[in-house]
């Protein structure tokens, strides 16, 4: 039986970071400032990952309750700033945009867990009498 919360949306995103920068953007995130990860807490973002291929294509993924709000929150908190204004050298293509905010979402066409729950919603077969 699935429950009655709502299901936190997943957001899964994709940038490139410049190949000759990769030693540099790791070590960087090996230890992220301490305002910036409660500012990312502060707005309502979890479970937040990121991935890097060796040709430096970077995955990103968190869950929220409403990723709008999440995005206006980073965008209006100072300590997002200067952090933002840092990592954006180290991305290929954004176009002036902060990386934040300049980078394309994917759309999610599978979750194991919505499916299973969808399973467990269906009517199961009824008992013989």
């Amino acid at each position: 039986m699935s429950s009655s919360t709502p299901a936190p949306q997943r957001v899964c995103f994709q940038l490139q970071v410049h190949p000759d920068r990769l030693e540099e953007y790791t070590r960087r995130h090996a230890a992220v400032w301490p305002e910036m990860l409660q500012a990312i807490a502060d707005a309502g973002r979890r479970n937040y990952s990121l991935f890097l291929r060796p040709d430096g294509l970077l995955i990103g993924y968190y869950e929220t309750d409403d990723d709008e709000a999440a995005q206006r929150a980073l965008a209006a908190d100072p300590r997002t700033a200067a952090w933002e204004a840092e990592m954006a050298p180290f991305f290929v293509a954004l176009d002036g945009a902060r990386p934040d905010q300049g980078a394309p979402q994917l759309t999610e066409v599978f979750n194991l867990e919505d499916q299973l729950a969808a399973l467990d919603d269906e009517p199961g077969p009824t008992p013989p009498a």
